[in-house]
């Protein structure tokens, strides 16, 4: 079990959107759709996949984490100054987040209904992004008034697996730095671009 300071793990949490807002803008957004759609190699995502990906998470904890801190909201109670993450939180968000240098701890295969088609409207998956990463600022802003460890959340691999509102940001967040670094090697390999160094999106 991890303890951190509430409010100091949230604020560490936003600044993680805004990295992730900040380098999709600077290198991903003004890539051509041939660019963004195109695969570096056989049974490898483009880029277009990895934000689409990202999308479908999304789509599915962004509600859940309004719900929640929704429900947190009206009980009227203090949040405590110690946010403590469960052994299971912390497990799921090691396993996801890249390491500082931008190495993997674990490979993972993504559940088949998990991964994106390869034809994409990238105008559409590029704006969805950006507008998730606006709803994650907004909840974690929401977040500092609530008791993000007592609050439960469901996960996307089964409602009886259920993670707190705290460890849930975490590990979405991660999953996004994992992925978005995985873009990133994408692009270099498609425009033989130099790399991103990792630490441009990781603060670890």
């Amino acid at each position: 079990m991890r303890t951190f300071n509430r409010l100091e793990l949230l604020s560490a949490l936003q600044s993680d959107v805004n990295r992730i807002e900040s380098v999709v803008k600077d290198e991903i957004s003004g890539l051509t759709p041939n660019i963004l759609l195109q695969s570096p190699a056989p049974d490898k995502w483009s880029i277009a996949q990895c934000l689409e990906h990202l999308n479908g998470y999304g789509r599915y904890y962004l509600p859940q984490l309004d719900a929640a801190i929704a429900g947190g909201a009206l009980q009227k109670t203090i949040p405590p100054a110690v946010f403590k993450s469960s052994w299971l939180g912390n497990y799921f968000t090691n396993m996801m987040k890249p390491q500082a240098d931008g190495a993997l701890k674990s490979k993972m295969q993504s559940p088949r209904d998990k991964v994106p088609q390869s034809k994409l409207n990238t105008s559409a998956v590029l704006d969805e992004f950006m507008d998730q990463q606006k709803q994650l600022t907004a909840l974690l802003q929401r977040a500092e008034k609530v008791n993000i460890q007592k609050l439960p959340v469901p996960t996307s691999l089964s409602k009886w697996i259920k993670l707190s509102a705290g460890d849930t940001f975490r590990f979405l967040i991660a999953h996004e730095q994992r992925h978005l670094l995985q873009a990133l090697r994408a692009k270099s390999a498609i425009t033989g671009a130099k790399g991103v160094t990792p630490a441009i999106l990781l603060a670890i």
